[in-house]
């Protein structure tokens, strides 16, 4: 799959309601290229794939909104809206708050965000200049699904 054609399955598999198979994605995420941490400053609206892990209901339920990325040592993984609609972070689901790194995965080095205070990493490709597509990653028993890492994607706001 070459980038273009990468890009045109991103955005067809975003709007599935169900059933965005893990492959697909790993598929896209290879053809993408890869971003520096220090490029991907600011804040985002975030939506996960819906491949069916427990990620597709776990942060809807925490009205997920999305991330901010402050400065590479401020970076707000869980931003979520309160009863009121109002944008917080949620400092307790994400057990603190993270940082920006430029991580190997995969073979390849990428923007990423490590969080404070559990083993869960973040990993960012660049789809076009306004969007990234995620993969969260770390402790097992914290990440996969069935063997499976969850997939979002982020929007520049």
């Amino acid at each position: 799959m070459d980038i273009d054609q990468a890009r045109d399955h991103f955005q067809a598999l975003r709007v599935w309601p169900e059933g965005v198979q893990p492959a697909e994605l790993d598929a896209i995420w290879a053809a993408l290229d890869t971003v520096r941490a220090a490029d991907i400053l600011g804040q985002y609206r975030g939506a996960v794939f819906q491949t069916g892990h427990q990620i597709c209901r776990l942060l809807p339920a925490s009205r997920w909104h999305g991330k901010t990325f402050n400065s590479l040592l401020d970076a707000k993984p869980l931003v979520c809206r309160d009863a009121d609609g109002e944008l917080f972070s949620n400092v307790k689901l994400g057990r603190g708050e993270a940082s920006l790194w430029d991580v190997e995965f995969r073979g390849e080095v990428t923007a990423t965000m490590v969080y404070d205070g559990q083993a869960v990493f973040d990993h960012f490709k660049r789809v076009d200049a306004n969007t990234l597509m995620g993969i969260m990653n770390g402790k097992p028993e914290l990440c996969l699904d069935n063997g499976q890492h969850a997939y979002f994607l982020l929007e520049r706001e």
